[in-house]
């Protein structure tokens, strides 16, 4: 007796998943083939801005990057809703492993069962890990992320069955990249925190919901987490012009603060890896020395300029302030770090992702 059709067809959508050679797929009208099978079964990303593909695009938020000149030296320079010039680093993480090209947002419209079989990002640009960051700016909450992971996972078993979907979920990369927006933003920024916490006490707001994220997500069977620590938030070309004077120098309280959150993020981290019965690999993806050194040593690595964004002047435009309906860009992106005034090029995330393979990822597959 033949299978019936859904059964026939969820086990052809796995097959296609599992397949290690000839791998083909489409997203954006972007195809590649892959020659190598994938070395994790699929990359699963929470997050901001830094990790979110287009999540954004129809929210009611000011905080979006599907428009011009976003995605300029994209796939028929489409502005998908990610905050760069190209590709970000999950996508490149992606292609690293032999998945696939681009990580899909997760309430993209054109997102395939085959999408979901391989991983998704629910990330959402401006969120953090504390609860009032996300509301400021009308986002979508690491809260909420995990709600559509739940979602997801139900997906999943509805397309591949209850015992694929759980060796999908436990042989999958984690990627988790939060807090830069909660330090730059929540706290420097806007003054509402600052009227409760110093620093130390912020950094421990922030570490706790790291906390309690990472144990959320692990108790959703994942077996190894990427945990993306925080970059020198004080020279970031926008940070650069809020607090560091006439000059633009790197704003020293912002770095401290980073500094602060990620020696504890990695005594919290230790922590959990030693807990028994805690069943995570969680592995500290250290982002700050790197880019630090593009941004003082950028000649090194063939830029000119680390301490301006691409778009309009580079001083502030970011998200809705950087749009070509109002500013130009830069003629060569190449030779910038940083896109907008706030998130680096395509080229410098290569860069990144370069050194975060060099260092980590053998850990954590």
């Amino acid at each position: 007796m033949a299978p019936p059709p859904l059964l026939l067809l969820r086990l052809l959508l796995v097959a296609a998943a599992a397949s290690s050679i000839a791998r083909t797929t489409r997203c954006h009208g972007y195809q590649y083939k892959a020659s190598q099978g994938p070395l994790v079964t699929a990359v699963i990303v929470f997050g901001d801005s830094i990790v979110d593909p287009g999540n954004n695009n129809d929210l009611h938020t000011q905080i979006k990057a599907n428009h011009p000149p976003y995605g300029k030296d994209f796939f028929n320079h489409e502005a998908t809703g990610r905050y760069s010039n190209g590709l970000i680093p999950t996508d490149l993480i992606a292609q690293g492993l032999g998945v696939k090209q681009l990580l899909p947002p997760y309430l993209g419209v054109d997102l395939s069962p085959e999408d979901l079989l391989t991983g998704v990002s629910f990330a959402s640009g401006a969120t953090g890990f504390d609860p009032l960051t996300p509301i400021v700016v009308s986002v979508i909450s690491l809260e909420q992320q995990l709600a559509y992971f739940d979602e997801y996972r139900a997906k999943l078993v509805a397309i591949a069955g209850e015992e694929e979907t759980e060796r999908i979920i436990k042989g999958a990369l984690f990627v988790v990249c939060a807090g830069t927006d909660d330090v730059a933003n929540t706290y420097f920024t806007t003054p509402f925190r600052r009227v409760e916490y110093d620093i130390p006490s912020y950094v421990e707001l922030l570490v706790s919901g790291a906390e309690a994220f990472l144990r959320n997500v692990s108790a959703r069977a994942a077996t190894k987490i990427g945990f993306v620590g925080m970059p020198p938030v004080g020279c970031v070309p926008s940070q650069r012009t809020l607090g560091g004077g006439l000059r633009r120098e790197c704003e020293p309280s912002r770095n401290e603060a980073a500094q602060l959150y990620n020696a504890r993020i990695q005594e919290m981290i230790a922590g959990l890896n030693a807990e028994q019965g805690f069943g995570t690999l969680v592995v500290y993806l250290d982002i700050y020395r790197i880019l630090d050194e593009l941004m003082e040593r950028g000649d090194r690595y063939g830029f000119t300029e680390t301490t301006k964004g691409c778009c309009g002047t580079g001083t502030i435009e970011v998200t809705g302030l950087c749009d070509s309906r109002f500013v130009s860009v830069c003629d060569d992106v190449s030779q910038h770090v940083f896109f907008d005034s706030y998130h680096p090029t395509e080229r410098a995330y290569r860069i990144i992702v370069d050194d975060i393979f060099d260092n980590y990822i053998q850990v954590l597959i």
